[in-house]
């Protein structure tokens, strides 16, 4: 069995930014895996290590920095990686959803996995469509938003927690693409071992070509045309001391606002 596990490395950004151009400036962004990604990447490690004969591949669309994030998947227990990036990438300026969707497409084709783990969502752009696009991209039955899984003679047996309180429990069969949400599992630190060891694993590096696409996969509507700190429309006012001491004050505060009258 071959699990693919899509990963992707989350910028964080610091208290203290700089604007460059349309970006961030580089220097006040630092990288990790997405914390989605690595609630995926545990589960198909899981998997692994209680059946036999399952192989974990993870891929990233990214540029070499990308590589550190792919390695910590590899040092977690994933067996190979793949690493999507070229020119073409390199110049665009945004990715969107159609986008990673159809180049993810191109790596199942070729890839040819029994199931596809997702993170949910992406810390930093905070996009949880992804996942699904790629489902509808190549045909295959999903599931989003799970917290547990079981796989068991092709099937995919997925809990999942809705908004309301809802949850949900149903059947999926493989192949599939299924998006993990936080709190399936426990996602375990990398050790030493593991680290040393994934400077071993695979990491091949395709371009678009290599996929098979061209620059129009590229192509999006959607443009970013400016990028801005918004002003503070308000102060916060900040007491300190116990409640007893500052309660009076927040009350004269609240009556002097007009929140409360009194």
């Amino acid at each position: 069995m071959k699990i693919l596990v899509t990963v992707k490395e989350v910028a964080e950004v610091d208290d203290e930014f700089q604007i460059s151009g349309l970006d961030i400036d580089e220097g006040s962004l630092e990288y990790d895996l997405n914390e989605w990604d690595d609630y995926a990447v545990e589960e198909a490690v899981q998997i692994s290590e209680e059946n036999d004969d399952v192989e974990v591949v993870t891929v990233t669309i990214g540029p070499e920095r990308a590589e550190e994030t792919v390695r910590m998947a590899l040092a977690k227990g994933a067996d190979r990686a793949l690493r999507v990036w070229d020119d073409s990438l390199e110049n665009a300026q945004f990715l969107d959803v159609e986008s990673k969707a159809d180049i993810l497409a191109a790596v199942v084709e070729e890839e040819d996995p029994d199931f596809v783990l997702t993170g949910v969502q992406a810390g930093d752009d905070a996009n949880g469509a992804t996942g699904v696009a790629l489902a509808d991209r190549i045909g295959f039955e999903w599931a989003a938003v799970v917290n547990a899984l079981d796989i068991e003679a092709g099937v995919a047996s997925v809990h999942r927690e809705l908004e309301g309180g809802i949850e949900e429990l149903t059947d999926v069969e493989l192949p599939s693409v299924l998006t993990i949400q936080t709190g399936i599992n426990e996602p375990r630190y990398a050790s030493l071992r593991g680290i040393r060891q994934a400077q071993r694993k695979p990491l091949d590096v395709h371009t678009l070509d290599d996929l098979g696409l061209d620059d129009s996969v590229v192509e999006s509507p959607v443009e970013r045309t400016s990028m801005y700190e918004p002003e503070s429309e308000g102060d916060a006012t900040l007491w300190e001391g116990s409640a007893e001491e500052t309660a009076g004050e927040l009350a004269t505060f609240l009556r002097d606002k007009g929140v409360v009258e009194g």
